[in-house]
């Protein structure tokens, strides 16, 4: 049965279509949107080959075989399996749908291993009713993600939990990094991350931490870092904040 993230269609050319092994192993239904995919926008025919990937599998080709009347016919020969992406773990005070759609896809995009989107005191407790979590339209924006950085791997997504809960089952020897516009007085760019240790990279809501929020985050080892005195947008501090993370991790 196709999942509801695909079911509800991929309506732009991405760089890797992705399959589970049991999609991979039946005919594809043409009303499938990575039949109208293959079809219309790869615009491949009979015989021709694209990129595909099992999902936290392998990358490799797949071949359209046939053309029926309601289905495509295809094989695939897969090769090795991407790297995993780096260890970082991103915690998200739960912000409002449109927002998290955004995180969860580029979040993928820039490789993390796995996003908490958390309860907190100024958050909207409401957001989590949404659709986006109660139909599961949430893996979409996971496909969309990997899809488009050519990579299989799809972070682990963990929504509803308190800020408490996160930080207590966190693991121990991660490198812990809260972005704050108010208390913090060091850039993140200016904290070392060496490669080997894992990082979990904290983000209030859109309201900002709470003092409680701060405490929790305090207590549970994490450092307080900002972005600049420029107020981001919540998917764009995720952006640059991500983003500096694996430069750091990067350097020498």
């Amino acid at each position: 049965m196709t999942s509801p993230a695909i079911r509800a269609g991929l309506r732009f050319e991405l760089n890797l279509l992705l399959f589970t092994s049991e999609e991979a192993a039946r005919p594809l239904p043409l009303s499938d949107p990575r039949a109208t995919h293959i079809l219309a926008v790869l615009q491949r025919r009979t015989g021709d080959s694209f990129d595909a990937g099992l999902i936290n599998g392998p990358r490799g080709r797949g071949t359209l075989l046939t053309i029926g009347i309601d289905h495509l016919s295809l094989a695939f020969a897969w090769g090795a399996v991407p790297p995993p992406p780096d260890p970082l773990t991103l915690i998200v005070g739960l912000p409002r749908p449109q927002t998290a759609r955004d995180i969860l896809r580029d979040a993928t995009t820039l490789g993390v291993t796995a996003i908490h989107f958390v309860l907190t005191e100024k958050g909207e407790t409401n957001y989590a009713q949404s659709s986006l979590w109660t139909s599961g339209e949430w893996r979409r924006h996971l496909l969309i993600g990997a899809a488009q950085a050519f990579d299989t791997h799809l972070p682990e997504i963990i929504h509803g939990r308190t800020l408490a809960e996160t930080v207590a089952a966190l693991p121990a020897g991660t490198r812990r990094l809260a972005l704050d516009n108010y208390e913090a007085t060091t850039p993140l760019g200016k904290f070392p991350l060496a490669r080997e240790i894992p990082v979990s990279l904290a983000l209030g809501p859109e309201r900002g931490w709470s003092a409680g929020d701060r405490l929790v985050l305090r207590k549970g080892d994490f450092l307080l870092a900002h972005l600049g005195s420029r107020v981001l947008r919540c998917e764009t501090a995720v952006i640059a904040a991500l983003t500096l993370v694996r430069a750091a991790r990067d350097r020498p």
